[in-house]
């Protein structure tokens, strides 16, 4: 293609937001002999769909704010003692979000259930839905802070507007009268109209040592948990700490060949 149809060509791929048209070369070079316009026409409106598609799915990952990207395929399902392969794998086919399910992942520090929250939420990105990922903590304080700004309204629809909310650590930190009714009202506003993953390391019986308002516990549990998965994440072995101690095995050696 000579240089004035390459500039004709590219000014109106820019124009008409068609960029992958630009390849057309490309494409006529592997096209078969036998071949007409109508497959070319076929195979650039294909590339410019997946590009789209590929974009979408690059653009719900980032507005999700996850903290780093793990995919469900980098999970190792075995190290889950308490749940079952095929019911994770049914869990990744995000239908439970299509559902409007819940999921609550309770087990101690290191078992995976950030990771697994994370690739849960991928994958529902790749799938063309909403997802917003909040620790618990920068959760009641975006919410606090949104109040303060008189634009809380406007961040409880943007929350509201996601097909999944995830809310991770809900148990490091303790939250006072004013934050636990504003979470509280953010869960209780998606019960059974959007689905919220929720990690803890506490037993719902151990809720009441997180929030200052006692009597909303039951209510808040009673809807997390209605039409919910619940995930025992418990491990003897926590990942997490037995991936620390093989890093610092061999610096042990290391110093103690050094002090031979």
């Amino acid at each position: 293609m000579d240089v004035l149809k390459q500039q004709t060509l590219d000014l109106y791929a820019k124009f008409l937001k068609l960029p992958t048209f630009r390849q057309c070369d490309d494409v006529i070079r592997q096209m078969d002999d036998d071949s007409g316009y109508a497959d070319f026409l076929i195979e650039m409106m294909k590339r410019e769909h997946d590009s789209r598609q590929e974009g979408a799915k690059k653009r719900a990952v980032k507005a999700a704010k996850f903290p780093y990207i793990k995919t469900f395929d980098e999970l190792d399902l075995d190290r889950f003692e308490h749940v079952e392969k095929a019911y994770l794998k049914e869990l990744a086919s995000c239908e439970f979000i299509k559902e409007r399910r819940n999921i609550v992942m309770i087990g101690n520090p290191g078992t995976g259930k950030t990771h697994l929250s994370i690739a849960l939420g991928i994958r529902a990105c790749n799938l063309g839905m909403k997802v917003r990922f909040f620790t618990a903590a920068n959760l009641a304080n975006a919410l606090i802070e949104a109040q303060d700004n008189h634009s809380l309204i406007r961040l409880e629809k943007q929350i509201s507007s996601a097909d999944l909310l995830i809310i991770d650590e809900l148990s490091y930190l303790t939250f006072n009268l004013h934050q636990s009714e504003l979470l509280f009202k953010v869960i209780s506003d998606r019960a059974e109209r959007q689905s919220v993953i929720v990690s803890t390391n506490l037993k719902f019986s151990e809720w009441v040592t997180m929030f200052d308002n006692k009597t909303m516990i039951s209510a808040l549990v009673g809807r997390l948990t209605f039409k919910s998965h619940v995930l025992n994440m418990n491990s003897e072995k926590p990942y997490r700490d037995e991936h620390a101690a093989v890093v610092r095995k061999p610096r042990k050696e290391e110093d103690r060949h050094g002090r031979k």
